[in-house]
């Protein structure tokens, strides 16, 4: 246990019991804050989906566009 996290102790530790329940309460709320704001950094900071297929564009070989080729249009429409 850290000296400061030993002086908060000892501190609490004199306080009545209602105060001690108000410490709590705040520290877990501050708890909650930190963890949501981890959460949120997460959530902010994932790649969106073009991101993560950006380095598979490209990646195939084949003709850029079919019409190029007449026999792919042949009996097209019939």
């Amino acid at each position: 246990m850290s000296s400061l996290s030993r002086q908060i102790l000892q501190t609490v530790e004199v306080l009545s019991t209602e105060d001690q329940h108000q410490v709590l309460s705040f520290v877990e709320s501050l708890w909650r804050k930190r963890q949501k704001a981890i959460t949120t950094s997460l959530e902010t900071n994932s790649p969106s989906f073009f991101e993560v297929a950006q380095a598979s564009i490209g990646a195939g070989e084949g003709p850029g566009d079919l019409s190029t080729n007449p026999d792919y249009m042949q009996s097209y429409g019939q």
